[in-house]
């Protein structure tokens, strides 16, 4: 299958279309298959297989548990909206339907928040399933189901498990999924019953990549084996709150004596050091460990990097200037009169999506039946995650507050130090079943708090006791130090209580008191109703810390002065409620500005720079009286322009250039308007040079840990081996994935940027004399100079000579690769399962936010993982669009329908009335019980 043919037409298909389209697919499975296979049973086997795992969408079956008919309506892209009379029916069709469309998906999801993909995948995922068996995702969330939610929720848990097991009901693999039937081939692995702790489960790892500051907190220790405190410093500032607002402005919080709801803390959470940038906190100061850390202490750390790196992605890459974007627009600066709410959440690209469209609709909302609702959900979990239904409009970013903390713990001999005394380890044994081989035992440790020992899945982790320098105040090493993590989603819940509440609150009272029960992740909620309010509340189960204490780097274990002292109520979180401006931002920026709130949140928020150009281009629609539009949303949404190079172009036009070549490309930035199209020649090379800026200033002053893997430099010496003189070099090669590396070149780096060119002789700017004829730099102007040079000819290697031929989305392409088998599976089989590429507009920290990592490439690593704006005044006016489709079969029609249109800015109309809806169905499915 060619590139770019799979899925570039977002057009309903007709079906002749359809037929001709699923027959040239089969002709090429078979073909694959016969070679996986042996060609005779792969031609017969393929086609049935294929077949078989397409759900039925039309006419009607039985499903064993209902109590009333349900009514399953698909429209031309395959996005079921379900009709039901009593809230356990509406919950055990959406199991059912899920399944049908996205249960292998379903089926690895639960494998991973288990730690249990090695019984589907053999080997290669012991490592990962000792990590995810000893952070313990499933044992909490069966907590949850057991002891903190309610019995509504867990009726409807059941009702969707029930749905779900419907489903697979006499089903082998291969009439499932065509992956289950590849995985036939080396395993004999058969899908089990759903449960309702597997929908729960799910919440987890929802939270672990949205964890918050767990990677700057390791980058920052990191950073001491070759950085200073004061270059450290440089590479966390302060958050710039004059310059990129707060979400909340006019807003408030309550409650703020005794506003603890554990620990009988008097004091804020290190208010000193206020609440955004990190600059008085970087490196290790406060937290007990000393400034130099040693080499020990920085191995250890990679070495759980390395693990962390390994561990699949739910839902998101976790690093700096990924993010979402939400905002809504009051009704007196619309043009309809009534609010709109636009939502594009930023995450790794994955096929299928991580989302999952749908509706589900009590046919008469009553007592009996509460549901009204439509939006975006995960496959694998009931209810809607973030949609509207007929009163009321949210949408979800994620806040970046701080509920990870990493503990250096005293080991000694099966315990640990604490407060001066030996505590034992509570310990548990996991034994991990692998396909095609032994299974394996492991001790999963932890302390008397719930934390458990991270270090114990590394053997690099193990030495960090043996050599790691600490200050005079710590124990004894004795038998040496390990690391713990401490994490709210560790301990049980309710924000799957949350998420029922939030599909049926009809006003700002409800919303709110749905939020309050979203305790894990914390996320930015912002909120639309039909009667003509917006809003904006901060939930989440938030820790609080002894003074001194911010969390920004590793904590000393031994010492309780270190350990949370309680979390905040969420009456004293943030809030704000139809304020007088008229509109609400939320792109993971601040929160609140320091001086305004006596809480640390985070040392590490985004530095606002997507918020403030939405800010922006909302403040150029409404002045002078100007109205928003359905359409401006999704402009806005759209948008391309480059912050970063507004500030660096007019500099970089002012080099001095003798190379004609060089010169040549410069050229392309006059008259640039920074806006980054995917055909856009300036775009490319400016892109290009930011790279260079950085790699040239920054990235190859980084410690080994944070580079490129396999990118290799001459460095100086810093283990006090060998020679001491300045010339002693050795060569050093990263150690870190392409779109995990630093500078990744996300708005933190902006930031750092834009302090430097105030200091154009700073030493950051200086840098040796490269390869060929690339001059050295002893200034900014010097830098900027080669940066240009190494841009011009890295694009001309990569896009060639001829500049009218270069493009920023030759470079800037989206591959969406199945999340398993294409990924590691064999290369015919990748080719069955992955799409594209995909040109993309758009860039880092902008709006329109398909980012990438200017360590690593151009490649697109994060994208908006859908698209909507809800219209408050006519709800059928609103507009979606998802990354992918909603079906996960590899040659289903809406595999990929969806993506052309996505990657080309469209969104899709919206119904929701039963009109609207009945209009927009082209199969509809009778469930009869």
């Amino acid at each position: 299958m060619p590139p770019n043919t799979t899925a570039t037409s977002g057009d309903k298909p007709g079906k002749s279309g359809r037929k001709k389209g699923r027959k040239v697919r089969l002709v090429v499975l078979v073909l694959v298959l016969a070679i996986v296979g042996g060609v005779a049973y792969g031609a017969y086997w393929s086609i049935s297989t294929v077949r078989a795992s397409f759900p039925q969408t039309k006419g009607s079956l039985t499903l064993k548990g209902l109590s009333g008919p349900v009514t399953v309506k698909r429209d031309g892209y395959g996005i079921p909206q379900i009709y039901a009379s009593s809230d356990a029916d509406l919950f055990m069709a959406q199991g059912y339907v899920q399944a049908q469309d996205r249960f292998y998906e379903m089926d690895v999801r639960r494998h991973m928040t288990s730690g249990r993909l090695s019984e589907m995948f053999g080997k290669g995922q012991v490592k990962n399933d000792e990590f995810l068996r000893t952070l313990g995702w499933d044992r909490v969330a069966k907590q949850e189901y057991d002891s903190k939610l309610s019995d509504s929720t867990k009726k409807y848990l059941d009702a969707y498990s029930e749905g779900v097991n419907a489903y697979l009901q006499g089903k082998d693999g291969k009439d499932i999924s065509l992956e289950y039937a590849a995985l036939g081939f080396v395993n004999d692995y058969k899908p089990e019953r759903w449960t309702p702790v597997d929908s729960v489960s799910w919440l987890k790892a929802m939270a672990w990549d949205l964890r918050g500051n767990m990677q700057d907190e390791i980058d920052r220790a990191l950073m001491t084996s070759r950085l200073d405190q004061q270059q450290i410093k440089d590479l966390y500032p302060d958050y710039p709150y004059s310059r990129n607002k707060a979400i909340v402005q006019e807003g408030q919080y309550e409650e703020l004596a005794g506003a603890f709801q554990q620990g009988g803390a008097t004091s804020g959470s290190g208010t000193s050091t206020g609440t955004g940038g990190s600059g008085t906190s970087t490196g290790t100061g406060g937290s007990g460990t000393s400034s130099g850390t040693g080499s020990a202490l920085t191995s250890q750390l990679a070495g759980l990097y390395n693990v962390l790196d390994d561990v699949p992605t739910a839902v998101g890459v976790n690093g700096q200037g990924i993010g979402s974007n939400s905002w809504v627009v009051a009704g007196k600066n619309t043009i309809t009169g009534k609010p709109l709410l636009a939502n594009d959440p930023h995450l790794s690209a994955s096929l299928p999506s991580v989302w999952y469209q749908m509706g589900l609709h009590c046919t008469t909302v009553s007592s009996k039946c509460q549901y009204d609702v439509t939006g975006y959900t995960f496959a694998g979990m009931p209810g809607v995650i973030i949609g509207h239904n007929a009163d009321i409009a949210w949408g979800m970013t994620n806040s970046g507050v701080d509920v990870t903390d990493l503990y250096l713990e005293k080991l000694s001999g099966d315990g640990y130090m604490y407060d001066g005394q030996s505590k034992p380890f509570t310990s548990r044994e996991e034994t991990i079943k692998v396909a095609g081989g032994a299974s394996k035992k492991i001790v999963v440790r932890q302390t008397a708090d719930g934390m458990p020992l991270l270090s114990d899945r590394d053997d690099e982790l193990v030495q960090v006791g043996k050599k790691a320098s600490v200050n005079t105040a710590a124990p004894d090493r004795g038998d040496g130090y390990g690391v713990a993590l401490k994490w709210t989603a560790l301990e049980p819940g309710t924000t799957m209580d949350a998420v029922f509440a939030l599909d049926k609150a009809s006003d700002w009272t409800g919303f709110r008191d749905a939020a309050a029960k979203f305790d894990v992740p914390s996320q930015n909620l912002i909120y639309a109703d039909t009667k003509n309010h917006i809003g904006y509340t901060l939930p989440g189960r938030i820790p609080t810390r002894s003074a001194g204490d911010d969390g920004s780097v590793p904590a000393p274990g031994w010492d309780s002065k270190y350990r949370w002292t309680g979390y905040i109520k969420q009456d004293a979180l943030p809030y704000e409620y139809d304020p007088k401006r008229g509109y609400i931002v939320t792109a993971n920026q601040a929160v609140v500005d320091k001086d305004k709130y006596p809480y640390t949140l985070t040392t590490d928020w985004g530095y606002g720079t997507r918020s403030q150009r939405i800010t922006d281009l909302i403040e150029s629609k409404i002045k002078d009286g100007g109205k928003i539009s359905t359409d401006d949303m999704r402009q806005m949404q759209l948008d391309n322009s480059s912050e970063i190079a507004k500030l660096l172009v007019p500099r970089l036009l002012k080099i001095n250039l003798d190379d004609k070549d060089v010169r040549q490309a410069q050229k392309l930035l006059e008259g640039w308007d920074y806006t980054q199209d995917a055909d856009s020649a300036a775009a490319a090379y400016f892109n290009s040079v930011w790279r260079n800026i950085l790699k040239l200033a920054f990235g190859n002053k980084l410690p080994k840990e944070l580079r490129v893997k396999g990118q290799c430099l001459w460095v100086p010496r810093i283990d006090g081996t060998g020679p001491v003189d300045d010339d002693s070099k050795v060569r050093e090669c990263g150690e870190r994935a392409a779109d995990q590396a630093q500078p990744d070149g996300g708005d933190r780096w902006f930031e750092v940027v834009r302090n430097l060119m105030d200091k154009p002789d700073s030493d950051w700017w200086k840098t040796p004399a490269g390869a060929g004829d690339r001059p050295k730099a002893d200034n900014m102007d010097q830098l900027f100079q080669r940066a240009m040079i190494d841009a011009r000819w890295e694009l001309t290697a990569k896009l060639g000579k001829d500049i009218d031929t270069w493009s920023w989305g030759r470079l800037h392409r989206l591959f969406l690769k199945n999340q398993t088998l294409g990924t590691d599976g064999p290369a015919v089989v990748q080719y069955v399962l992955n799409r594209g590429p995909w040109k993309l507009s758009g860039g880092e920290a902008t709006v329109n936010a398909t980012g990438w990592n200017a360590a690593g490439g151009y490649g697109v690593v994060w994208v908006p993982s859908m698209r909507m704006v809800v219209n408050l005044d006519d709800l059928d006016k609103s507009k979606w669009i998802n990354l992918t489709g909603a079906s996960g079969h590899a040659f289903s029609a809406h595999y990929t329908d969806q993506t052309g249109k996505w990657a080309d800015g469209e969104l899709l109309p919206w119904s929701f009335s039963d009109d609207a809806v009945g209009k927009s169905t082209g199969d509809t499915l009778v469930l009869k019980p």
